[in-house]
């Protein structure tokens, strides 16, 4: 199903993404939160991208198995970085044949052992030229997908790290949307004022398709530090750094803080209209099944 038809069956909409892991314990891991999560009914759920195509290959196997095994539609990233057109019209194929309807287009990250990444190699050199290209495979008519594959791409609230001109910024985001997005997917933020705003300068911006707002709740300081490294410009407020404070060493009072600070953030934004929410989910079930419950949003997956 096209991503139109699946954000516009149910609004706001909820997601989930996950990664494809490197151990098989870790595959079995995975498929016990999806499991647990799939009664929640996602609307869909996005799979990780390794920089510079690092996981190509468990990306696309996860993808098809979650494809085959679940009532789930998954969304795979995929990446320019280092990519040919022709290598990213095979990947395209490939999804295509396996009935994997949706793309969620991405500039990337370069590997971490070329910080001096050359962006001229390969034919992107910025996520609206992926944008164009699937939209190009698209009017190919090359592939057994009704409409062609649907287009997600990404926002920053907070900023783009690489775009410190905010302007500039929005116009890049425009250009992909005027390429094909058919919709944006937020990085992760931890005040809802930031995404508000950016979700109001979109509109003013000309930028009219949903917006869904990256949600990951904080459960570990080592999670934490993590995420701060991974999310570059991720900021945390003083408000949830005082309440985290308080839990000191105690790690299940420093889990229920970062639970209750993200089903806060959800109450609000779904107050305030949210297009749709996608959590980050690391992987793991528990946390985003209380903020479900704790919303009171758990049953409405029955």
């Amino acid at each position: 199903m096209h991503i139109r038809e699946i954000l516009a069956a149910r609004s706001p909409s909820f997601s989930f993404e996950f990664f494809p892991p490197r151990a098989e314990k870790g595959w079995e891991e995975l498929y016990e939160t999806i499991r647990e999560l799939e009664p929640l009914r996602p609307s869909f759920v996005s799979i990780t991208y390794g920089a510079g195509g690092t996981t190509r290959g468990l990306t696309h196997d996860l993808v098809v198995r979650i494809r085959q095994t679940t009532s789930i539609p998954p969304v795979p990233h995929l990446t320019c970085v280092g990519h040919s057109e022709d290598e990213v019209r095979g990947i395209l194929q490939r999804y295509a044949d396996a009935g994997v309807a949706n793309i969620l287009a991405l500039r990337g990250d370069p590997p971490r052992d070329q910080p001096d990444f050359d962006w001229s190699r390969g034919g992107f050199r910025h996520a609206a030229d992926l944008v164009r290209c699937i939209r190009r495979f698209n009017e190919s008519g090359d592939h057994p997908l009704r409409g062609g594959f649907g287009i997600g791409v990404a926002g920053f609230p907070e900023g783009h790290p690489g775009t410190p001109n905010r302007m500039m910024e929005l116009e890049f985001l425009k250009a992909k949307v005027d390429e094909g997005a058919d919709y944006i997917c937020t990085q992760l933020f931890f005040d809802n004022h930031d995404f508000l705003d950016f979700r109001d300068r979109c509109r003013l911006a000309g930028i009219d398709v949903p917006i869904l707002a990256g949600i990951m709740p904080v459960t570990t300081r080592q999670g934490m530090a993590r995420m701060a490294e991974l999310a570059a410009g991720a900021r945390y407020p003083a408000k949830l750094l005082r309440a985290l404070d308080r839990a000191g060493s105690d790690a299940a009072a420093f889990e229920r803080i970062g639970i209750h600070y993200a089903a806060e953030q959800c109450a609000n934004l779904l107050d305030h209209g949210v297009d749709g929410i996608h959590f980050y989910t690391l992987n793991k079930s528990r946390a985003t099944l209380e903020i479900f419950q704790s919303i009171g949003l758990a049953s409405c997956g029955s």
